[in-house]
């Protein structure tokens, strides 16, 4: 894919969406934090439903080691995975308060030394919390940037590096929502709505669902 067409991508998904946002439910860089720990194979959905009582009762590193195990897994106990992302959350509570005055670092070497942290979730605490232009590449992402072939790569990682060479410097800061949500409501898994998908005529899949018109 070249330059312009990726350009007119990102341009008209600006035109469409100006401020996107993530569909997890937040206030402060902490809260944003253990919402992420927490989606690791979950649907944002069930994310919200259990940090609703969650955030309520314990929404700082102090509050929330509080809980305890036993109280933690109350709240979460919906969630896939819930055992091991309890224990995540609270050993990340200790290191927060222990290295970090109990603040998020904004750091990637810092967030990603957070138990239950990888690269992915790093990036998104960095962009939706701290505005820098990262894009975190998710199941949605990855296949996005490979079908649409405005990124290509055979890994997440490869992806990502490819995708902050070619977006353009001002779509950047969006560029993570922007796919994300294109992924997840249009260019689906298993079959991708191509006839209402904003980009139809740059996207350079091969196989679409529809021959729609240009838009």
């Amino acid at each position: 894919m070249n330059a312009a067409k990726r350009e007119a991508i990102f341009a008209r998904f600006a035109a469409a969406e100006p401020e996107p946002a993530g569909e997890l439910h937040w206030r402060t860089p902490f809260e944003l934090l253990i919402a992420v720990i927490l989606s690791a194979q979950a649907t944002d959905v069930s994310v919200n439903r259990a940090t609703a009582g969650l955030f309520a009762e314990a929404d700082t590193p102090a509050t929330m080691l509080k809980l305890g195990e036993a109280g933690l897994k109350r709240h979460i106990r919906h969630i896939g995975l819930y055992n091991a992302k309890a224990r995540n959350v609270l050993a990340t509570c200790e290191r927060l308060l222990r290295e970090h005055e109990g603040q998020v670092p904004r750091q990637r070497a810092a967030l990603e030394a957070l138990p239950g942290v990888g690269r992915k979730t790093a990036n998104v605490v960095l962009n939706v919390a701290f505005d820098q232009p990262l894009i975190a590449v998710d199941t949605h992402v990855f296949r996005v940037a490979n079908r649409t072939r405005l990124a290509p790569g055979a890994t997440p990682l490869a992806v990502e590096r490819k995708l902050a060479r070619v977006v353009p410097k001002a779509y950047r800061r969006h560029a993570h929502h922007w796919l994300i949500l294109h992924g997840r409501y249009v260019c689906k898994a298993r079959r991708p709505a191509c006839a209402s998908c904003l980009i139809h005529d740059l996207c350079e899949y091969p196989d679409k669902t529809t021959a729609a018109t240009a838009a």
